[in-house]
């Protein structure tokens, strides 16, 4: 009894050491970041897990040296009045060429041009050679709430051409940057003069915009709902593209049956269901577009994927075949429910796509196949801590690195990779290659730091599916909740049994069917009788 007891106390020791390790590593894994890290199991449930990023640094006006821009000793010199901070920014653009960062500093009304580490080394209030709104004292025709811009290099003179939607002017401008401070303009795209545009809207505001390798023009418009309008090279408005569908909520089902049985007048009187349009887009290196819709209850096209056509790509026969941002029932490990506002995307080289939610701050990571890698990132209003957001408007991923334009507090939050999240992204990039084998390694060491990353245990399901070992890939998908992937290494095993054992199997067979034979034979002769059962007592009293 006392040795028992001396062993229960043991087990319970060892309990309380184990979770006292995991508790540290949790909290080591943590510490110093604004936010807890989590990601979702295999039943979709919200889950703690090591982190993929780390916040590197915070930039202010003060660290992008935009005090050069007031100072008439500087080169950058644009007035004294010149703002030194941000101001309502919304939108960051990478130029890969020249690796320089692009701002759209919108209550500035100005466009920013920095290098690599974000110092600035240009400033356009507007352009030159407008055919429109020239101011008299300067020349140029000023920018108003610019709030999107997209950069191309000329081959030609090996300038950088720079598009902006420039939103209060009613107008996208294309232009060459001359020098630091002065740009000319190409082009300016206006409201189109098409009945097709009339009937889609009244307005031309602009708020986003991509230019694709052929030269074309695509452009998010806040009262547009049937895609993004598209003007080709020459400035010719073409159409829309991608228009997102109207989501199928209770009352839009209620409302289509009904109009099957309405009168003319009391259909005319119905509220009209309409898509709802696009917050912001991406093209990644093959030509492909990604959107996304920030409209709060939006889970129909909340994020795709189109191809030329206009097409979503994932979709499937039913509908979206995949869910973004966090899922419906997600309460951050407390009891606070809300619903992603996914307001911009960012498709980087390695084909990872990068989604920030405005509602919450938080920045949502998936591969091509759209398995969630990493959760990041927080809101916070009332907090000046870093990595915490008040209004995150842009999102930019170069190599290692995830960059978040906050229009409130008027910074740029720099995340870095962590070794978790190397490792994570390394073993994704050779699964998504297709290389299942030499994401073995990565993906072990994924799992030495993180046990319930799911994703790990798939990756290694598949890499031992390819390399024949189905008892270990079966393990794998059984801890990923994998069923299909389950299910089809199961019957490579039991096939690769049968062809292993065939002739023993067959021997055996053969060898039962002559015993039954035999034995009947036997039976018959009457050498071989069936035992007799004995019958059981019958109790006493009945």
């Amino acid at each position: 009894m006392v040795s028992r007891m001396k062993k229960h106390i043991k087990n319970i020791i060892s309990v309380g050491l184990a979770l006292s390790i995991t508790v540290a590593m949790s909290l080591t894994a943590y510490a110093g970041e604004p936010y807890v890290s989590y990601n979702y199991d295999a039943w979709g449930d919200a889950i703690p897990s090591q982190s993929g990023y780390r916040v590197d640094e915070t930039i202010t006006g003060y660290e992008m040296e935009l005090d050069k821009l007031a100072d008439p000793k500087s080169d950058l010199f644009v007035s004294e009045t010149e703002p030194t901070n941000l101001s309502g920014a919304s939108d960051i653009f990478y130029e890969k060429n020249t690796k320089e960062f692009w701002i759209a500093d919108s209550d500035n009304d100005r466009i920013l041009r920095t290098d690599s580490n974000l110092k600035v080394i240009g400033c356009y209030k507007g352009v030159s050679n407008s055919q429109t709104s020239v101011d008299a004292e300067t020349g140029l025709s000023t920018f108003s709430n610019p709030t999107g811009v997209y950069v191309n290099i000329d081959k030609a003179t090996n300038k950088p051409v720079f598009y902006v939607a420039d939103n209060k002017n009613a107008r996208v401008v294309k232009a060459v940057a001359e020098s630091k401070n002065s740009a000319k303009c190409m082009f300016e795209y206006t409201k189109p003069d098409s009945e097709l545009y009339a009937n889609a809207s009244r307005t031309f505001n602009p708020s986003k915009i991509l230019v694709d390798s052929a030269g074309i023009l695509y452009v998010v418009v806040s009262s547009v709902t049937t895609g993004a309008v598209v003007f080709s090279e020459t400035g010719e408005f073409t159409g829309f593209y991608g228009a997102n569908r109207v989501e199928q909520t209770a009352a839009v089902i209620r409302q289509a049956i009904w109009r099957k049985f309405a009168s003319n007048e009391q259909i005319a009187s119905m509220t009209r269901n309409v898509p709802v349009e696009y917050a912001n887009f991406d093209i990644d290196s093959e030509g492909f577009i990604y959107t996304v819709t920030e409209a709060a209850n939006a889970s129909t096209d909340a994020v795709k994927k189109l191809n030329p056509a206009g097409e979503n790509i994932w979709n499937t026969a039913t509908g979206n075949e995949y869910e973004f941002g966090d899922l419906p029932e997600f309460a951050d490990c407390d009891t606070s429910k809300y619903a992603s506002r996914l307001t911009d995307i960012v498709v980087g080289d390695d084909g990872i796509i990068n989604l920030l939610d405005y509602e919450t701050g938080r920045v949502f990571q998936y591969t091509q196949d759209n398995d969630l890698l990493f959760i990041f990132g927080t809101k916070n209003g009332t907090s000046d801590q870093r990595g915490t957001f008040t209004a995150p408007n842009g999102i930019e991923a170069i190599g290692e690195k995830i960059y978040v334009i906050d229009g409130k507090k008027n910074d740029i939050t720099i995340f870095v990779e962590t070794t978790f999240g190397k490792y994570v992204h390394e073993a994704a990039a050779l699964y998504e290659k297709g290389l299942y084998e030499q994401a073995i390694d990565p993906w072990n060491e994924v799992i030495k730091r993180d046990g319930g990353y799911s994703l790990a245990y798939y990756g290694l399901g598949k890499a031992y599916l390819n390399t024949g070992e189905y008892d270990k890939a079966m393990e794998n998908f059984k801890v990923s909740v994998a069923k299909s992937s389950y299910d089809r290494a199961y019957k490579y095993e039991r096939d690769d049994f049968l062809r292993a054992n065939f002739t023993l199997i067959i021997i055996i067979l053969l060898i039962i069917i002559v015993a039954i034979i035999v034995l009947r034979k036997l039976f018959k002769k009457g050498i071989i009788k069936m035992p007799k059962l004995k019958k059981k007592p019958e109790k006493e009293g009945k």
